[in-house]
């Protein structure tokens, strides 16, 4: 019924065979194109080496719908979710059991990106970095952080920017609010702030992921932007669902799933996606990984959630009921 209920779900993928298996992964939405590819090789893989149909049914939406759609009932067996502190409200839910990040390659983190800044063709607005989205004027396009933990990712950014521009916090606060101010809209998730600034027009720029930004030049729009030299490292982690495993008794087939996502085959695919690829220190990288790693530019100065205490820091602090985003929404009346 939960799965019924989710209208975002993606039919089942499967494999010819007299034997069947069953998984479900929920996932936050941009990283839909990735899975397209890597599902269907890791079927598969499963069919040549097991005799056995592995059927995978697929949710995708915002990460905290996705977090919240899981502790309601969404009987996942794996979540990838934009933020590890997603992960870790639903396991205080007690549905993943603790220390599920030292049970899978790098820290459970299975794909990374950074923030980009996106403007329009021959940037009329001459937005050319943080301090030029404060500017009196713009009209800066994000997705928002109560909804959208790809938009937190994107705040903190901000906030990295401010802090590192001005070492002051107060100072800071007032560069993210002025931002702030100039968003006409907040959207819901990362794809529909894509899409409002794309297709309807809307902004004079987008803060996004990278990897959103790099599809939207896979799918042939024209797009100019910039991947800010202070940046912040988005980590999305991996996690299983152990109570629903145990209840599904998948655990084979679910373990070699994720176990997969590391490896040089399917973070081909997820940096084929846009994602910036992550070491797997079990397996080394591929000619074409390598490849497609070396498209990435470099960050000169990249900053880790951890420098902000970690995401139970960060939410307290940052985004609370009352917490800082809330006092910058209602300093700006919105």
């Amino acid at each position: 019924m939960a799965i019924a209920a989710c209208n975002n779900i993606e039919a089942r993928i499967s494999a010819p065979s007299t034997k069947n298996v069953e998984l479900t992964i929920a996932s936050f939405i941009v990283t839909r194109n990735a899975y397209k590819a890597i599902i269907p090789k890791f079927i598969y893989k499963w069919q040549q080496e097991h005799n056995q149909t592995v059927h995978i049914n697929q949710s995708y939406g915002g990460s905290g719908a996705q977090t919240r759609a899981v502790m309601d009932g969404l009987p996942a067996d794996v979540v990838h979710l934009a933020m590890a502190l997603d992960t870790q409200r639903i396991e205080e839910a007690r549905l993943i059991n603790t220390g599920w990040e030292k049970k899978v390659p790098n820290n459970g983190i299975v794909s990374q990106s950074v923030v980009a800044l996106v403007t329009r063709p021959g940037n009329p607005k001459k937005i050319n970095n943080w301090a030029d989205l404060a500017k009196d004027g713009i009209q800066m396009i994000t997705a928002d952080p109560k909804t959208s933990g790809v938009a937190r990712w994107n705040f903190l950014a901000l906030w990295n920017a401010g802090i590192n521009s001005n070492g002051d916090e107060v100072k800071a606060s007032d560069y993210v609010s002025k931002t702030y101010k100039n968003a006409p809209i907040l959207s819901r998730d990362a794809r529909e702030a894509t899409d409002a600034f794309f297709k309807q027009r809307q902004g004079d720029a987008l803060i996004n992921y990278e990897n959103e930004i790099i599809l939207a030049k896979q799918k042939g729009l024209q797009v100019n932007y910039v991947i800010p030299d202070t940046n912040i490292s988005i980590d999305n982690p991996i996690a299983i669902v152990d109570q629903n495993v145990n209840k599904h008794g998948n655990r084979e087939v679910v373990e070699a799933f994720v176990q997969y996502l590391f490896t040089p085959e399917a973070q081909q695919e997820f940096a084929k996606a846009g994602f910036r690829p992550v070491v797997n220190n079990t397996s080394a990288p591929t000619k074409e990984l390598q490849k497609l790693s070396d498209t990435y530019p470099p960050v000169k100065n990249l900053s880790q959630i951890s420098e902000f205490g970690g995401w139970n820091q960060v939410q307290k602090k940052f985004f609370a009921d009352g917490a800082m985003f809330d006092q910058i929404q209602a300093k700006i009346n919105r």
